[in-house]
């Protein structure tokens, strides 16, 4: 690795079925971490991530379940505009979702170049254990996914968005 800093951050509230997913799939790259990048559960601590942000990570790799009218289970890649995030410099504690999470780290200056969402579309995000099978089986599809990404923003050059 060249020297870039990359935090992969599985999100989400296990209690509420699929929204569980990036907890599944941190949890299944952790098994086998990628070498270029610190993996990690950060569930519902998103206070936690913001704080974790302020350690200096060039990309922050987000995984979480993304509703956006796709088929339960569709894995996607979206790269969120952080200039165009309003910065927010209040923490609430109890609502800190990943847009607050990346409008405080915004407000609080913390120097994030780039940032990724692999999501997943969720099924069922109501109060139940577990994830239903269209999302479980998802699981080893998007840690594939987040090791592509890794590997890719390995190099400075695509950090910065120039390659």
């Amino acid at each position: 690795m060249t020297g870039s800093r990359i935090l992969v951050a599985g999100v989400g509230n296990v209690f509420l079925g699929d929204d569980g997913f990036g907890v599944a799939v941190a949890g299944r790259l952790a098994e086998d971490p990628p070498a270029s990048a610190t993996v990690a559960d950060f569930g519902i601590r998103g206070v936690h991530l913001a704080y974790e942000l302020m350690n200096g990570y060039d990309v922050l790799v987000l995984v979480d379940a993304v509703a956006r009218g796709e088929a339960p289970g569709t894995v996607s890649v979206l790269e969120p505009d952080l200039a165009a995030i309003e910065p927010a410099v209040d923490l609430d504690g109890h609502g800190m979702n990943p847009d607050s999470v990346l409008a405080s780290c915004v407000g609080f200056g913390v120097p994030l170049r780039r940032a990724l969402v692999v999501g997943c579309e969720p099924a069922d995000c109501s109060y139940r254990w577990g994830l239903t099978e269209p999302v479980a089986e998802s699981v080893d599809a998007a840690a594939a996914v987040v090791r592509e990404l890794v590997t890719e923003l390995a190099s400075p050059d695509t950090i910065l968005g120039t390659s």
